[in-house]
């Protein structure tokens, strides 16, 4: 809970207002104006609220001036290297890292709950072949309400808990799903032998024929892509969640808003558009001509995969998947791959030219990620939906988050109305 010690006066037409400020453990001070319509009237305006805190939270931590991001608490960086993403799925949702018999408990739950409901099979078979897996997506976990009655109800704590362990459990198999019905292929059901990442990485490129064996290392690089992505504070899919989740919607129904949102260019399909950037360069001699354009303010072209929103330093896991990607290229070669060329030629450059350096326009999680997942073989239209499964986990935190905030209210921007005013309808014949 944020501790309140200060106010803020603000004075409008001569009349003064005190607001008080709140000091959270760590970050601004933030200006609490709940009563600011009521007492004065007036609203705030702040397109994209990048100025407004619109909940209490303790799950992530965001300082993008020194590109720190912090899971309850923890560095990124030391999860990474320390731990696995059940353990952080767990850390996030519970607020403190399990002990051994918990972490096996729970690693036990999901694992039971990864197969989907036989007849959600058919349901996959209502999309064209070439449709988006998102688009999949979207529809099969809004659908999940139509299977799971018994986990609707979101005023019963156990219920809320067994719709989080579903969908953490599922979506890598829905998503595999997606992946397999865009190919043809038959679905491949999953194994509770592998581990959480494995399983899924078999889940996608196994068929009935042959055995098919996960390496180790992009066993460990797909498992570090979910621990980066799990959660990033209050972004627009994780706004999306909680505004939906405020209206009494199912876990379900939240999740499927979270990813539609997700879906965006500008969110998460940003590592699929700076991969599609990466084929229209083409090669490794025309990278001049596009760092000249990217620095030619009058050229509408952009350099996707470089600076972040919030960070303005190194994004903090673009420094973990720089190493595994480099970790991931050792291990299948590069080869003839010319997109691959071309990343590792740009990421060269904008680590050393002045002009990316001074505006610290650095190589973010989206380009390197972007270079692993196409190197492990995965098509770019399934960029987003790996995104999506992994940061399921930080929606539902968030959710059961909202669910007890005795704060919490049903989402409602205010507006600055600039139509016309009030005026009177005027019949047609006199028009």
């Amino acid at each position: 809970m944020a501790t309140k010690h200060t106010t803020a006066t603000l004075t409008i037409d001569g009349k003064s207002l005190d607001l008080p400020v709140l000091h959270p453990t760590i970050g601004p001070d933030v200006v609490d104006i709940r009563k600011l319509y009521a007492e004065g009237d007036v609203f705030t305006f702040d397109p994209g609220f990048t100025s407004t805190a619109a909940c209490e939270s303790a799950i992530t931590y965001i300082d993008g001036d020194k590109g720190d991001l912090l899971y309850r608490g923890y560095p990124i960086e030391q999860l990474a290297e320390k731990s696995h993403y059940l353990e952080v799925c767990y850390l996030l949702m519970n607020g403190e890292l399990p002990s051994r018999l918990q972490m096996e408990d729970f690693e036990r739950r999901i694992t039971r709950h990864t197969m989907l409901h036989e007849q959600i099979h058919y349901f996959f078979r209502g999309f064209r072949r070439d449709s988006h897996p998102m688009a999949t997506m979207v529809g099969v976990v809004g659908a999940m309400s139509a299977f799971y009655h018994d986990s609707l109800d979101i005023n019963d704590p156990s219920q809320r808990e067994i719709a989080a362990m579903r969908m953490i459990a599922k979506l890598p198999t829905i998503a595999a799903m997606a992946y397999k019905y865009s190919l043809g292929q038959p679905f491949v059901y999953p194994r509770n032998d592998l581990d959480y990442a494995a399983n899924f990485l078999h889940m996608c490129f196994s068929v009935p024929a042959e055995p098919y064996h996960v390496d180790p290392i992009l066993a460990r690089a797909m498992d570090l892509i979910f621990t980066l992505h799990a959660d990033h504070e209050q972004n627009a899919s994780t706004s999306t969640v909680r505004l939906a989740g405020s209206s009494g919607a199912n876990p379900f129904a939240c999740i499927a808003a979270g990813i539609a949102c997700l879906w965006g260019p500008a969110h998460g399909g940003a590592n699929q558009a700076c991969l599609e950037m990466l084929r229209e360069i083409g090669t490794v001699d025309r990278i001049p001509e596009y760092i000249a354009r990217a620095k030619d303010k009058t050229d509408p072209f952009r350099l996707m995969g470089f600076g972040h929103r919030v960070y303005k330093n190194f994004d903090p896991r673009a420094k973990v998947l720089k190493k595994a990607a480099d970790d991931v290229l050792g291990l299948l070669g590069i080869g003839d791959n010319e997109t691959l060329k071309v990343a590792k030629e740009l990421e060269r450059i904008a680590l050393e030219d002045p002009y990316f350096v001074d505006k610290k326009l650095y190589p973010n999680v989206d380009f390197y990620s972007g270079i692993i997942l196409e190197a492990m073989g995965f098509p770019t239209a399934m960029f987003t939906p790996i995104f999506a499964l992994s940061r399921t986990v930080g929606w539902i935190s968030q959710w059961r988050e909202m669910l007890n905030d005795k704060n919490q209210k049903i989402g409602r921007p205010r507006q600055l109305y600039i139509g016309a005013p009030m005026r009177d309808y005027v019949p047609v014949e006199a028009r």
